[in-house]
Formats: C-alpha cells, structure tokens, sequence
C-alpha cells in the first residue's frame, strides 16, 4: 500500500504545481509583452519610414520640375521635350477644370400642373 503524504507534504507538492502554473502564465505575459512592444516599435519605424519616402520623393519632384522648367526656360517646348522622351512633371501639366453639366430645364411638378376638376 503506498504511504499517503502528510498534511505538509501535500501542502508543499500542491505548491510547486501551482507555482509551475503561475511560472507559466509568467512566461506567457512576458512573451506577449515583447511581442506587443516589437509590433509597436515597428508601426513607429514603419510611419518614420514612410515619412522619410516620402520627403524624398518629395524632393525628388521638386527637382524634376526644376529642370524641367530650366529646360523650357533654355528654349525647348513642353512638345520637343516629349518628343525626346520627357513628358511634364505632374506638379507643371495644365490643369483642366471640368465643365458643370448643362443645367436641366425644372420639369413641371404636380404641384405646379393644373388641377383637373373632379368628376369631370
């Protein structure tokens, strides 16, 4: 027959498998609060990155159109220059505005039609 534990050893073996169980949940919260600060460090790196494109690209652009128009201001058409290959910097093309639909002549309302007399 096997022995049963003392009150004290039962005590101390109920410990050591609860501790186990909180050194787990310890590890687990651990674990997820680094994966939660990597994911929040890389949407702040993410949004820095983008920031960064797109000043460059910004800057890029702003050359473009500057020897564009240093180019148009030494003698070539905007014409010539696409001939060559070098359409217009899309902050320089002409800007067309759309035109408002003819406005429609007001249709007669019900209100506004004569009113037939009843029963005739």
């Amino acid at each position: 027959m096997t022995k049963s534990p003392t009150p004290q050893e039962a005590v101390q073996r109920a410990e050591r498998a609860q501790q186990d169980r909180i050194d787990s949940i310890r590890r687990l919260a651990e674990a997820r609060q680094q994966l939660d600060d990597i994911r929040a460090d890389g949407d702040r790196r993410r949004a820095e990155l983008e920031q960064q494109i797109s000043e460059s690209i910004a800057a890029a652009e702003a050359d473009d159109t500057r020897a564009f128009v240093a180019a148009t201001t030494a003698g070539w058409s905007a014409v010539e220059l696409r001939k060559i290959g070098f359409s217009e910097p899309a902050k320089t093309r002409a800007r067309t505005r759309r035109r408002k639909a003819p406005a429609k002549p007001a249709s007669e309302t019900p209100e506004a039609a004569p009113a037939a007399a009843p029963g005739r």
